[in-house]
């Protein structure tokens, strides 16, 4: 089991930045990658970033280069640092943990997050 608490968010003008940050507990042992996704209203829940137990990320295209996913000081924490924002941007930030174990591989979400992003 794993829970997730996110933090962050609101609202802010275009162009603006935004950090958001998610602390896992739990059995983060079994974590293979921590990151966010999002959903605007009538689209469907999209990836925005990831990191993978080797550090290695993953950006959707629609945010790379302004968006950067990190850890925290604390191994169970990342953070996603939002810059040059725009009203597309707008939508619930979800936290998600993927984790793994025993073949088993198991999807944990936090309660989300709202970003808005006012032209």
């Amino acid at each position: 089991q794993v829970q997730l608490v996110e933090s962050g968010g609101g609202l802010v003008q275009s162009g603006g930045s935004l950090r958001l940050s998610c602390s896992a507990s739990g059995d983060i042992d079994n974590i293979y990658s921590m990151g966010w996704y999002r959903e605007a209203p009538g689209k469907r829940r999209e990836q925005v970033a990831i990191i993978i137990t080797d550090d290695s990320t993953n950006y959707g295209d629609s945010v790379r280069g302004r968006f950067t996913i990190s850890r925290g000081n604390a191994q169970n924490t990342v953070n996603l640092q939002m810059n040059s924002l725009k009203p597309e941007d707008t939508a619930v930030y979800y936290c998600n943990a993927d984790y793994r174990t025993r073949g088993r591989i198991k999807d944990y979400w936090g309660q989300g997050t709202q970003v808005t992003v006012s032209s």
